[in-house]
């Protein structure tokens, strides 16, 4: 099954409590396709510059990510440079350079242009929708977003919103969106626009999954060492389309739900090392058991009826 990722690559500058690194492996494309290729093939589109070093394209090779359409202009990569204090869901941005990401225009290779799942990710939505409306419809498409889009860009994202199968985005986003302060309320209202599936990411607390009128919730997972929250988002809906995309037809409750869950995985995974690092050391035993640790962590047995009577 083919899997088209349109995003950023970039080089981050990130210090948080446990240490800094500069001018490392970034972006939300990055991050999403590195956990997706664990599961799938990925197609991806982006742009760098000439400074990029090949290493991380090695790096890239090295997994099931076709680069074929990772453009390199002339000029520098996009970078971010955040801070991040002991509250890990919040980063404060230090400095923004787009350098060549300010101009991208995303070229899908003809090769590509009749991908089966597609993954929007955080880039301006007019880029979102052109990319949408240049290749055959795909069977499933989903798409990121952020506050940025939100307050300087709602008209278009709105109509991009439309044409997906499903939203992923962060809970105060969510509700910033929809205008509304219930969680509910705010994933109701951006189904009604057209997505008949909302995924709202809670940080470590988990996510919660809205697919039509059913509702599920994964917990977050419990861990000892936190090193860089960075791109976590990215590879959970990385982990949640990786698994998506080796499904025949459109995706029932019970898939998203599996879904949910490995997205959580691989994001589980992400914020233990800074970068990707942990992502390079990363293998398929350990997903298969931190899965099955999320399956003992979620389950209960039911009470027994006297305790209702």
């Amino acid at each position: 099954m083919s899997l088209l990722c349109v995003g950023s690559v970039a080089l981050d500058s990130i210090e948080t409590p446990f240490g800094k690194r500069d001018r490392i492996l970034g972006g939300s494309a990055t991050h999403f396709s590195i956990a997706a290729a664990f599961f799938t093939p990925i197609n991806l589109v982006a742009v760098v510059g000439q400074d990029f070093p090949q290493e991380h394209l090695d790096f890239l090779k090295s997994l099931k990510i076709d680069l074929k359409g990772l453009e390199v202009a002339e000029g520098e990569t996009f970078r971010w440079e955040g801070r991040y204090g002991f509250d890990l869901n919040n980063a404060e941005t230090l400095a923004t350079y787009l350098n060549v990401f300010a101009d991208f225009q995303p070229k899908v290779p003809e090769a590509w242009q009749q991908p089966e799942h597609l993954f929007l990710a955080n880039i301006h939505p007019d880029l979102q929708r052109d990319v949408l409306n240049g290749v055959s419809r795909p069977k499933f498409v989903a798409l990121d977003t952020m506050n940025f889009w939100i307050e300087g860009a709602l008209d278009s994202l709105k109509q991009t919103i439309e044409l997906v199968d499903m939203i992923v985005i962060n809970e105060a986003e969510c509700r910033q969106l929809a205008k509304e302060a219930s969680l509910l309320k705010a994933a109701r209202t951006i189904q009604s626009w057209g997505p008949k599936t909302v995924v709202a990411k809670l940080g470590e607390y988990g996510a919660l999954l809205f697919h039509g009128e059913q509702i599920f919730s994964a917990p977050g997972f419990p861990l000892e060492q936190v090193m860089d929250p960075t791109g976590a988002g990215d590879s959970f809906a990385g982990g949640m389309m990786g698994y998506l995309a080796q499904l025949d037809g459109a995706p029932q409750f019970e898939d998203l739900k599996q879904a949910v869950i490995l997205g959580s995985v691989m994001a589980s995974f992400n914020v233990e090392d800074f970068s990707c690092d942990r992502m390079r050391r990363l293998n398929a035993a350990e997903i298969k058991q931190r899965y099955q640790d999320f399956q003992d962590l979620a389950h209960f047995q039911p009470a027994a009826e006297s305790l209702f009577a």
